[in-house]
């Protein structure tokens, strides 16, 4: 299953019938309309794989060539993602075939699907494991509370991965507020930008935080596609959901919440790794004319729907 309006301009047309064709079972979610219509807003960003109801695989990592640097198209490709073995799989199950069977006439009961009791029982973990995913149907906006739970009860550190910073005033205020207490809240972001527009929507909001004691690292060596939180070595978050406002509010997402395992140490130590490949961004390096002020003020106008 793959998002139609993500891969409109890289797939050929009626690639899901050529796979049929092949007994691939394949579908495109949210399918392209030739006319304006809100649903195109609400795109599937996951990234799952399930083998065999035993292990799983999510993170910011698609199928492409350049997430693997197989091809280089804003140098060097960072991301993230995360295995994950045992009943937790049954989560991402879920969150396959619920949207799945939304769209397919043979739809499976879930059940048959449940992971080797066996198998997960074999499985010995450390701390805690909890999947969890976003829509933009439920009433509740699940991958920013998460967000701003972590930030707001960090004692000592929050660091951070996004490839895209467009936030509203509640995660400025939260990123802001745990800088001013003391947290040493560090974000790294693309040095290298996929879509300039955006980047320099980015930029635009660098500016609030860093006045607040935030510090903000491009990474040097390309684009940074990861999309992590971690925290006081303690808590992290791995998934698909970037810190803007289409992945907080319109996309379908999925992450995995992870406290007191030894994967958070992992987590740290690649921010660590990486921070030390990146250029740190000072107020001075923000000092632009008027003309620039005004057009990043415009354009953060319209920065939701990018």
């Amino acid at each position: 299953m793959y998002d139609d309006m993500g891969c409109v301009s890289t797939l050929p047309k009626g690639f899901a019938d050529t796979l049929q064709g092949k007994g691939i079972k394949c579908i495109a979610f949210n399918p392209v309309m030739p006319f304006l219509n809100l649903a195109m807003n609400n795109r599937d960003h996951r990234k799952i794989m399930v083998i065999d109801g035993n292990v799983a695989f999510t993170g910011g990592i698609n199928l492409a060539d350049e997430y693997i640097n197989e091809k280089v198209k804003h140098g060097h490709w960072k991301d993230t993602g995360v295995m994950i073995k045992g009943s937790a799989v049954w989560n991402f199950i879920e969150m396959f075939l619920e949207i799945w069977n939304a769209f397919t006439k043979d739809s499976k009961e879930i059940e048959q699907y449940m992971p080797d009791s066996g198998f997960a029982s074999a499985i010995t973990g450390d701390g805690f494991v909890l999947p969890f995913s976003d829509s933009p149907i439920e009433s509740e906006t699940v991958s920013q509370n998460v967000y701003l739970d972590i930030l707001n009860k960090a004692n000592n550190y929050v660091y951070i991965f996004t490839p895209y910073l467009i936030i509203d005033s509640e995660m400025v205020n939260a990123l802001r507020m745990a800088a001013k207490r003391g947290v040493d809240v560090r974000m790294i972001t693309p040095g290298i930008p996929d879509k300039k527009l955006i980047f320099r929507v980015t930029r635009a909001n660098y500016e609030p935080l860093i006045s607040a004691g935030v510090r903000i690292f491009e990474y040097t060596p390309g684009f940074t596609h990861a999309k992590s939180f971690v925290s006081d070595d303690e808590i992290a978050v791995v998934g698909t959901i970037n810190l803007d406002f289409r992945s907080l509010y319109l996309h379908y997402e999925c992450g995995l919440l992870l406290i007191n395992t030894n994967s958070v140490m992992q987590l740290k130590d690649d921010f660590g790794t990486t921070i030390s490949k990146c250029t740190e961004v000072t107020a001075k390096d923000l000092k632009q004319s008027f003309f620039w002020h005004l057009f990043d003020a415009v354009i953060r106008v319209f920065s939701p729907m990018m």
